[in-house]
């Protein structure tokens, strides 16, 4: 049974008919780019074939009734009316509330309705679950309200959610390319202007996920904290992000700044360079250059920012000695487990899959699971 006749199943069972409509909207995963969104810098991030999807029906009153799959269809509700609480025991909902709530805020009046949501995006890997629930919850409101929301709007408001509602403090990237991804392209998203330009994928390259399943223990506090290292700094050099700082400007004041600082710092500003780069060379078929872009970001993050674990930096290393220089490999998403996104050419899938059941267990104790992903549609009615 695929995912949308699970879903039909699911919606039948708790509201005793078939849904009318159905939404989609993608997972991603940034290949390069990592936590310089919050910094109002660039991001290449594509959307993968792995998705939330919510079957609706609308109502004749002003009441959400939500089910979710990965809960056991636990059912919950609440009235489309200010100010929408939230839920303790079923807090996956409060991503659907939240965006309700940034909705009416917004002054869009909507529409109540029985909806049923699933998810293959695997939880808590890193590849976005919360924000293509957001973008999808976002679509199914304003559609069946009638509401022609532009996908860039749809993608602040899934942002809003998380940031007001929810609590998680997460840049724009992850809504943004969930919303707005394109079939066979990473997106090159500025985080100030949120520009976005489309950056074609090579063919025969395919976007490899390793999920190390090292549970991820740190990530907020230790996210915040990053956080605020970055912003202090900016603060130092009188500027609104370090988006405004060149590696020249940074090490030109080096000494006004204490080791930890200029660390952070330095990642930031030299990832935005390699992300800029990456996005002229990957078009081009360059995977040569774009391993080493890669490669150079990756220990950036191991280094100067700090976020990679040794579960994360094994899983590197061997996939790394398979592909060799056709291709590149990192840590992807906010750091302390999670996940690795490599670009490899399709010949190599199998090699890499062989080479980490081979050495990841045994150097780890840890399985771990792999993706094998198309840059995919953003989100969509279906």
């Amino acid at each position: 049974m695929d995912m949308k006749q699970q879903l039909t199943a699911l919606f039948e069972k708790t509201f005793g008919a078939q849904p009318e409509l159905f939404y989609q909207a993608p997972g991603r995963v940034n290949l390069i780019g990592e936590h310089t969104d919050y910094n109002d810098g660039f991001v290449l991030p594509c959307a993968i074939d792995y998705q939330a999807i919510i079957a609706a029906t609308p109502r004749d009153d002003q009441k959400i009734v939500v089910t979710a799959a990965a809960f056991d269809g636990q059912t919950t509700e609440f009235e489309l009316a200010l100010p929408i609480e939230s839920s303790e025991n079923a807090s996956w909902s409060n991503y659907v509330r939240g965006v309700a709530t940034a909705l009416l805020e917004r002054g869009l009046e909507l529409k109540g309705a029985n909806m049923a949501i699933i998810g293959n995006v695997p939880q808590g890997a890193g590849l976005s679950s919360s924000a293509c629930l957001e973008v999808c919850a976002g679509l199914a409101l304003t559609r069946m309200a009638g509401h022609d929301v532009s996908l860039k709007d749809l993608a602040l408001i899934g942002q809003e959610a998380e940031n007001q509602f929810v609590g998680v403090n997460c840049g724009i990237m992850d809504q943004m390319v969930s919303a707005r991804g394109e079939e066979g392209h990473a997106m090159l998203l500025d985080c100030r202007s949120l520009d976005t330009r489309s950056v074609a994928i090579p063919e025969g390259a395919a976007v490899v996920i390793i999920n190390s399943n090292k549970q991820r223990g740190l990530v907020d506090s230790e996210y915040n904290t990053r956080r605020q290292q970055c912003e202090a700094v900016a603060r130092h050099f009188e500027v609104k992000a370090l988006r405004d700082i060149s590696v020249d400007m940074l090490e030109a004041r080096k000494d006004e700044l204490d080791e930890v600082a200029y660390r952070r710092a330095l990642h930031v500003v030299t990832e935005d360079v390699r992300t800029l780069e990456a996005a002229e060379v990957m078009p081009k078929g360059d995977l040569r250059r774009m391993g080493e872009l890669m490669a150079a970001s990756h220990a950036s993050m191991r280094d100067d920012f700090e976020i990679t674990v040794p579960e994360i930096d094994a899983i590197v290393d061997i996939v790394k000695a398979v592909i060799g220089d056709e291709g590149g490999v990192r840590m992807t998403g906010g750091g302390f487990g999670g996940c690795v996104v490599a670009l490899a050419p399709e010949s190599k899938i199998e090699a890499i899959k062989q080479a980490i059941d081979s050495h990841y267990k045994t150097m780890t104790g840890l399985v771990a699971d792999i993706y094998v992903c198309k840059a995919s549609q953003g989100a969509s009615v279906l």
